[in-house]
């Protein structure tokens, strides 16, 4: 038998096998090597990516409410609903809406009020919010506000009544009518009405108003009831006819007139706008309006000045396109209250506005540099003998083309018909009250007794020390 072992023993390889079993280990570990460094070279350019260049933005309130989310003059808008501003709109008894205009129409001689519509006016913004929220939603594209039907899917309440209207609607006794005869319609008994009936719904009264919003864009509108109402986000044109424990640019949202011009839609220039200053208004005013009838006196006998007394009507407002379209300023003084209707009228007319109302709250201050479109002149300076002419002489035609560029970058803002307009600004607006509106909700809860008679903290005193010509 054979001396020769069981175990198998395995024959060792050549020296050519043994090379090429190490090179391809060693190629084996590069490419590994090499597609770890291609990881990691991505990890870091993700990681700096992320720090330096974010794509994402927070989710914070905030950020939904900057200028590139909301419709500003970045010209972008949010169109993802759940982020938007959730409103709730009250479906008013008739009388506070379409039953005003009704009224107004009846006042006025007509028979038939089946087909009445709501008049034009300078103060009609309250019938475009009321029409916008009545709008399909699908025809509200780009709007920072979605309409709930829902009370208690919304954010805010928004209280549809027509005030400024209410104020005109003044019957016409027919002649040789008897006193009495005719129904007498009455402003005060709709404001009183309306407060009763805000005071016995459920919303109203769980947070007090405060997250309500009520147009009241004439000064007088709602003045009987302000103080009622004062917690609401009201829509006014200034501050002239209520107190600051009343309204406020902290609460409140400035809004603009409606123009009552037509829009100038010629190119910029000034070689056609042969007149240096127009004014076509009612030439005595009340309060701070005085200055009216002083700036006439020294205005009337200037050359190259138009300055004319007229009150509203369709003659008159020819007239003052004429003249807004074929000047370079237009001057815009106080009115009974500090803002007036002719400064909307100007913008869109391309005409640089010459405010002259030391005490002016102007709309969307928060996206509009005013002193790029408009020549402020405190009421001092501007009755000083030759002052204002001389200003206005010395502005050089580059400079005049400047302002009309920027008008006409921003007049759209002033077009309550302009789908990308002035509605959607005020909305802008109305939302960005929401945090504030918030922070007073949760306040009330905690406090129980305060002191009246100091200024609640949502209140805001304008600065009224001083005042510097823009020119």
């Amino acid at each position: 038998m054979s001396d020769r072992s069981t175990t198998k023993i395995r024959n060792p390889k050549s020296p050519k096998k043994q090379a090429q079993s190490s090179m391809a280990r060693k190629s084996s570990l590069l490419k590994q090597t090499l597609i770890l460094s291609a990881f990691f070279i991505l990890a870091i350019y993700a990681l700096f990516n992320t720090f330096f260049n974010p794509t994402t933005s927070p989710s914070s309130f905030a950020d939904h409410l900057s200028g590139d989310k909301f419709f500003g003059f970045s010209g972008k808008v949010i169109e993802n609903d759940s982020k938007k501003v959730k409103i709730f709109m009250y479906d008013l008894p008739k009388k506070f809406t379409t039953g005003i205009i009704e009224q107004h129409a009846v006042a006025r001689g007509s028979k038939d009020t089946s087909n009445v519509k709501y008049p034009g006016h300078q103060h009609m913004g309250e019938w475009y919010l009321f029409s916008d929220l009545n709008r399909p939603e699908e025809e509200r594209v780009g709007s920072p506000v979605i309409k709930v039907d829902d009370p208690e899917e919304a954010d805010l309440f928004y209280v549809p009544v027509f005030s400024s209207l209410s104020l005109i609607v003044n019957p016409i006794r027919p002649p040789g009518a008897e006193p009495g005869s005719v129904h007498q319609y009455s402003d005060e008994e709709i404001q009183v009405n309306l407060v009763e009936w805000l005071q016995k719904q459920e919303y109203w009264k769980r947070n007090n108003g405060r997250d309500h919003v009520i147009f009241a864009g004439d000064p007088n509108a709602l003045y009987r009831v302000i103080d009622r109402v004062k917690n609401a986000v009201l829509l006014l044109s200034d501050f002239g006819r209520v107190r600051p424990e009343q309204g406020s640019l902290v609460k409140d949202v400035i809004v603009p007139y409606s123009h009552r011009i037509n829009t100038y839609n010629g190119d910029i220039g000034a070689k056609d706008r042969n007149t240096l200053l127009f004014f076509m208004g009612n030439r005595y005013r009340k309060d701070g309006g005085k200055i009216r009838d002083l700036l006439f006196q020294m205005l009337e006998k200037e050359d190259d000045v138009i300055i004319k007394h007229g009150t509203q009507s369709r003659e008159n407002r020819r007239a003052a396109t004429r003249g807004m379209h074929t000047s370079k300023f237009c001057l815009n003084p106080a009115g009974d209250t500090p803002s007036a209707c002719r400064l909307f009228d100007a913008i869109v007319s391309l005409c640089i506005p010459v405010i002259v109302s030391d005490s002016i709250e102007l709309p969307f201050e928060d996206v509009i540099d005013y002193t790029k479109i408009a020549v402020f002149v405190g009421t001092a300076a501007s009755l000083r003998p030759g002052y204002l002419v001389k200003m206005l002489r010395d502005v050089t035609t580059e400079r005049i083309l400047e302002y009309q560029k920027e008008l006409r970058e921003v007049r759209q803002y002033f077009e309550y018909g302009n789908s990308n307009g002035t509605v959607n600004e005020i909305w802008r607006e109305v939302a960005q009250k929401l945090p504030l509106i918030r922070l007073m909700i949760n306040r009330d809860k905690r406090l129980i007794n305060r002191d009246m008679s100091v200024p609640d903290c949502s209140c805001l005193c304008t600065n009224q020390t001083g005042f510097i010509t823009s020119l």
